[in-house]
């Protein structure tokens, strides 16, 4: 914004901040180890003691004759620097400077207050307060908001942002026709009443947890995180309270009488990679792990990138390295060593874990050991008389044995007489050589004794079930504390000075009676002075429903985030939030029913001009659904879906061979083992996802290596040639073709009913003539051409039906395909 635009006094927050922080913070900060010259302009009064300006004097400051020079040497910021300001910023710093230079708290690091909401002249148009900031705004801008959009568009634009999934033509029927005042209301309720409510939330989270089914790196281990991304799930489904939501997660383990469910919680911070390469440091690698978890920790709840303090004090928020640290006092205490156990060639989770059999791992347990009891009854003969054998054998002489290589205390007792030994002594022999036979001597008989031979290999059998198929979820344990210290540029091996448990020094203090611990650290996080926790979550909610939070870098909140447009109502959603007693099921209710949301999202010339980014809320956003969704769209639509909810990861189609790349050893078989039957056609929140190769039809997705916040949206041909050619969507395309020519014999009843079932509205004119262009060339093409008729109509697992006429089915599939594919259908509007 240039000096002329400002409307009242410059701003330090909003007009000043951002200039200094781009440009001048990284070398006058408080980093001093970075410091230029000593100035440091992040403080006032250093900035003035050093006669960087002089307040209410611009003519004469320093400051201001640096940006303006003309001597490349005496040019700030410094022309090597990549930095540049532009004419309308030397003119707001001037101006600022003649105004006196006033600093103030970065607006992010000061607890909320209520606002009031504004006055506004068209009150009429306000359905909830969020409306009253919306329309202020827009009013003081000379803007008016959108109409509201159709119905047809409200049921499909709540169906992707609260399920996930279509609504059906007859629910879209019922919602245009319902003359009830509260007929939207009561469609929002039974969205969020439904269980797929908590998996469409649970996907974004997911992305902040950096959750996968495996470890990452060379060995790329399966684990059972699964567990914890059900839990979530489940979590938000009951709209389990924020705060609670949150606790569970940073220190469920903690609680008194931690029940499973707060226990499986806590694997929020066991959801990290794990390297088991023969070349990895465990203590290196569980540093890694430590350092993951602060900043996973520090963007998911307080959008902060405390990173930035692991090797040196922040260049541009307050944070120092102490800061960092003591923090981290918090997680280094778990009875870890940085690399994952062996449990089998495809699992490898790293202790502390917790074990949780299903009803049929604990019935084919019992199988297996009913089975080896029999069979050990049968071998205890072979057995018995194997031993007298061989303890017999030990004495062959009648004189004591010398004991070599039986354990020390069994051979002391040996070398004695027999008549030397006492009663206790003989006990001890006995029990002692039994052992030893058991578990040195016995296996080696196995070869030569088959009744032998299959009680080891029951046994074996029931190890490696337990190995590879009881479940044991990562969690969080402080069963070994640890002394932490403040590492030397982050090195692991140069430790410096000690440090214990304590919150970030720049934000308000921890409670006194809050334990020093994880659990301490998630009670500071909701006391009503911290200034982060509400703002940073009603922003990712705002992002959830409107493309882009109210503040646009939802992973900083820093001083080099964006300042927010809205910020007065960013506050009243963060007050509220709290208010509501952290429900989040409320809060998005309150979002989806303001006018604000309810808005058509057509951009007309002057919002295109005046509002591109529709940062000032003049219309709905309109935006990609996620690839995670369109997939569920598309099998929802055709009627392929298996809407189970929870469960083990599955393998849907992936290119052949997708993982193999991963199989330069023998350590295990990274054939893709590809899923059958309904398995196929589940959800996208269950596929199977490996950190080293992610499943390549998530295009945009996070990769699952970091915790994301903000996902970025791109562009390219690749998209289309997933949607045009990935057998999801191929066959998706046959299905719905198929269910359409059963539903009814007209053709233009099976275009529209298509349309129907994936748009979400009514066909037009227009459509059904492009439509039957569209059906009539592709019928020509396979009308003339059966074996690529037959082709096309094989793509997948579900049986087709062999009754329909094969040209007219591929004709009307290849349509199917192209509606699946439209703008409309792959678009939130």
């Amino acid at each position: 914004m240039g000096a002329d635009a400002i409307d009242g006094p410059v701003d330090f927050n909003r007009d000043i901040r951002p200039i200094l922080s781009e440009n001048c913070f990284y070398c006058h900060g408080q980093d001093a180890n970075k410091r230029k010259a000593d100035l440091r302009l992040d403080i006032r009064e250093a900035a003035v003691d050093a006669e960087a300006f002089i307040p209410m004097d611009a003519a004469n400051s320093a400051l201001v004759r640096r940006i303006n020079a003309t001597d490349r040497k005496e040019l700030m910021p410094p022309p090597g620097s990549n930095r540049h300001l532009t004419p309308e910023q030397k003119a707001t710093l001037t101006r600022w400077i003649g105004e006196g230079a006033t600093y103030a708290q970065h607006w992010a690091y000061v607890a909320p207050e209520r606002p009031a909401p504004p006055v506004v002249k068209r009150s009429d148009w306000v359905r909830n307060p969020i409306d009253r900031f919306v329309l202020a705004r827009l009013e003081a801008a000379g803007l008016s908001p959108s109409p509201e959009a159709d119905r047809a568009t409200l049921i499909k634009r709540l169906s992707i942002d609260l399920v996930g999934l279509p609504p059906t033509p007859e629910e879209v029927d019922a919602f245009v026709a319902d003359t009830d005042p509260e007929a939207y209301e009561k469609l929002v309720d039974r969205l969020m009443g439904s269980a797929h409510y908590g998996e469409r939330m649970t996907l974004s989270w997911l992305d902040a947890a950096r959750y996968a089914d495996s470890n990452g790196f060379q060995q790329d281990g399966d684990t059972w995180q699964w567990i914890w991304r059900d839990w979530v799930v489940r979590a938000l489904n009951q709209d389990l309270p924020f705060d609670q939501f949150t606790t569970w997660q940073l220190a469920g383990d903690l609680l008194p009488n931690a029940t499973n469910d707060q226990k499986i919680a806590s694997g929020f911070n066991r959801n990290h990679l794990l390297n088991g390469e023969g070349g990895a440091i465990a203590e290196e690698q569980r540093f890694v792990n430590l350092f993951d978890r602060i900043d996973t920790t520090a963007t998911t709840w307080l959008g902060l990138t405390m990173a930035c303090a692991q090797c040196h004090d922040h260049k541009f928020d307050p944070i120092t390295q102490r800061d960092y640290y003591s923090l981290l006092d918090a997680f280094n205490r778990v009875p870890e060593n940085g690399v994952p156990q062996f449990f089998s060639s495809r699992i490898r989770v790293a202790n502390p874990v917790l074990e949780l059999p299903t009803e049929e791992n604990k019935a084919t347990i019992a199988e297996f050991e009913a089975i080896i009891s029999i069979a050990e009854i049968e071998a205890r003969t072979v057995t018995d008389a194997a031993f007298q054998g061989w303890y017999t054998g030990i004495q062959a002489d009648g004189k004591p044995a010398d004991g070599k290589g039986l354990p020390g205390p069994v051979a002391v007792i040996l070398r004695k007489p027999e008549n030397q030994r006492t009663d206790s002594e003989k006990q001890s022999l006995e029990t002692g050589l039994r052992k030893h036979f058991d578990e040195k001597v016995r296996p080696g008989l196995a070869a030569k004794f088959p009744t032998l031979a299959k009680v080891d290999s029951l046994r074996k059998q029931l190890n490696d079930y337990r190995a590879d198929q009881l479940p044991r979820v990562m969690v969080m344990s402080d069963a070994q504390p640890r002394e932490t210290k403040i590492l030397n540029r982050g090195a692991y091996l140069s430790p410096l000075e000690k440090v214990s448990f304590a919150t970030p020094s720049f934000l308000p203090p921890s409670p006194k009676e809050a334990p020093p611990n994880r659990l301490g650290f998630a009670q500071w996080l909701f006391a009503p002075e911290n200034p982060l926790t509400a703002r940073v979550q009603v922003n990712r909610m705002w992002q959830h429903f409107f493309g882009a939070g109210i503040v646009k870098t939802a992973e900083d909140f820093g001083v080099q985030s964006e300042y927010p447009v809205h910020r007065a109502l960013l506050d009243w959603l963060a007050v509220e939030f709290r208010a509501r007693n952290w429900s989040m099921k409320s809060m998005h209710r309150l979002i989806v029913t303001s006018a604000t949301y309810r808005q058509s999202s057509r951009v007309t010339p002057l919002l295109r001009s005046r509002d591109l980014e529709n940062r000032l809320y003049a219309r709905a956003s309109r935006f990609r659904m996620p690839s995670m969704l369109l997939r569920d769209w598309a099998l929802a639509a055709s009627g392929l879906l298996d809407a189970r909810v929870g469960g083990k990861p599955v393998y849907p189609y992936q290119p052949d061979a997708i993982w193999e790349a991963l199989a330069i050893t023998k350590e295990r078989d990274f054939t893709y083992p590809a899923s059958s039957g309904a398995d196929l056609y589940r959800r996208s929140l269950y596929t199977f996802w490996r950190r080293t190769v992610g499943p390549a039809n998530m295009f945009d997705a996070s990769n699952r290596q970091a915790c994301r916040v903000r996902l970025a949206v791109t562009s390219t041909p690749l998209h289309a040639l997933t949607t045009l050619n990935d057998p999801t969507w191929v066959e998706a395309a046959r299905t719905l073709a198929q269910n359409c020519m059963k539903a009814t014999n007209d053709r233009d009843g099976q275009l529209t009913l298509a349309l129907r079932r994936v748009l979400g509205r009514p066909a037009k004119e227009a459509d059904v003539a492009a439509l039957r262009r569209a059906y009539a060339k592709q019928w020509e093409i396979y009308r003339s051409d059966a074996e690529s008729a037959k082709a096309f109509l094989n793509v997948g697992a579900s049986r087709r039906d062999e009754s329909l006429d094969s040209a007219e089915h591929a004709a009307l599939s290849a349509v199917c395909l192209a509606i699946l594919n439209l703008d409309e259908a792959l678009t939130r509007e």
